[in-house]
């Protein structure tokens, strides 16, 4: 039986996250299927909810055999839930932040050479609207370093060819201006030279016509771009768990591997916290072990050095 009480705590909480947190819609689906898991497991009101209540929650979720990621995801959410019901005064105790998180292997991010990122980038060639859509897609990916949700939300006023600048909303409605390099250019330039013949109506306001477009003229999805990405990937033979994320990935890494400042890379990302980007320092050790060798006064290979 559906506890009324809790799900009107739950429905004002996602409120407080749409209205004022400004959170995408696709977040906002997460928060509430996990809250709704809770809902199912705990019959009593928020002020009654202890410790124990959250503890067999997650226990049930790990006998339910759900991955540890998973699990901890809904803790987090938890945790964010209680938070929000101690400042409306609604619990005494954030009795969330009491359960600890289920112990999760650090997974560095996955990403390409500079060499197989060109070769997948270059892939898509041929005639026609769609091969030039698919290079131009990759190219500003890699290019910005852009989520594939940014990628698909673009719409033609957020880019200025001219200028080489594109604007994104990326997480939590942030916006932010990028640079585009120079292939990425001529790759949407020969792109929206093709694109004419996929469009169904070319008299709307260009702040609201879709950039990337489907065969039908719609806005391309999300899942179209990762299956795009997957299909090139593998015709140059790149096996493994790869997708638009793993070009977001290569772009910070070969951006730190080219001497880029953390700071610098943070901004381009758009992550709120440098320590998201920080994960990428370890991708490449070899190459930093490599720079202190010939830089450091006291390292081996300085012993004939001036």
């Amino acid at each position: 039986m559906e506890n009324r009480g809790l799900k009107e705590y739950i429905d004002r909480f996602l409120r407080h996250l749409d209205v004022e947190r400004g959170m995408s819609q696709h977040t906002l689906r997460a928060y509430e299927g996990d809250l709704l898991e809770f809902l199912n497991s705990c019959d009593k009101i928020p002020s009654e909810i202890e410790m124990l209540d959250i503890r067999g929650f997650v226990s049930e979720q790990i006998m339910d055999k759900k991955s540890k990621t998973t699990v901890s995801r809904r803790l987090a959410t938890l945790r964010s839930f209680f938070n929000w019901l101690y400042r409306e005064g609604l619990v005494k105790i954030n009795q969330a932040k009491l359960v600890p998180s289920p112990k999760i292997a650090k997974h560095l991010p996955n990403f390409l050479s500079v060499d197989d990122t060109v070769t997948l980038v270059e892939k898509p060639t041929g005639e026609g609207a769609i091969p030039a859509r698919d290079h131009a897609l990759l190219e500003l990916i890699y290019s910005s370093g852009l989520r594939v949700s940014e990628a698909a939300g673009l719409n033609d006023g957020d880019i200025n060819i001219r200028e080489g600048l594109v604007k994104v909303m990326g997480k939590g409605k942030k916006e932010r201006i990028l640079p585009i390099g120079q292939k990425a250019l001529k790759a949407l330039e020969a792109y929206l030279s093709e694109r004419a013949g996929l469009m169904k109506d070319s008299s709307q306001n260009k702040d609201s016509v879709p950039f990337f477009i489907d065969r039908r003229g719609k806005r391309i999805s999300d899942r179209q771009i990762r299956s795009m990405v997957v299909k090139y990937a593998r015709a140059i033979g790149i096996e493994g768990q790869i997708g638009p994320h793993t070009l977001r990935h290569s772009f910070a890494t070969h951006l730190l591997t080219g001497g880029a400042d953390l700071r610098v890379i943070q901004e381009l990302l758009g992550h709120s916290s440098l320590s998201t980007t920080q994960k990428y320092t370890h991708l490449d050790l070899g190459h930093l072990m490599d720079i202190y060798d010939k830089a450091h006064p006291m390292s081996d290979n300085t012993e004939n050095k001036g």
